[in-house]
């Protein structure tokens, strides 16, 4: 299954890449990461690294794309026998900037991570 969220904030469009671009900084507007281990210092393709969550929940990741001029990345997740593909993008918006998140996996886990990503999302896009 397929879907996905989107919001929009008065952050610059570039503040909110750079957010996305350093994954030391996801845990600063994810609520639901707690730290990133990577040795990549920004996203590249091939990257990869640990999402460590709340309750020790650890997810493995690998960045499968990133289009710096365009403000778009992909990843594939993995905890255990669960896979996800995300993809995010940042766009200019009137009002600042909008982003949006589209995630392939199963519906159950779609259905418990959307309302989560789209806080995370909304954080991602304040000032």
């Amino acid at each position: 299954m397929e879907a996905g969220t989107r919001a929009r904030g008065a952050a610059t469009p570039a503040l909110a890449w750079e957010r996305y671009a350093d994954p030391g900084r996801w845990a600063g507007w994810a609520p639901q990461i707690r730290r990133v281990d990577t040795a990549a210092p920004r996203i590249a393709p091939g990257a990869t690294g640990t999402v460590h969550g709340p309750l020790g929940v650890r997810v493995a990741f690998v960045i499968t794309a990133v289009d710096e001029a365009a403000r778009t990345w992909a990843w594939d997740v993995r905890l255990g026998p669960l896979r996800l593909h995300l993809v995010h993008g940042v766009e200019d918006d009137p009002g600042g900037c909008a982003t949006w998140l589209t995630v392939r996996g199963p519906a159950p886990v779609l259905a418990a991570y959307l309302p989560v990503a789209w806080i995370a999302l909304r954080n991602l896009v304040r000032p």
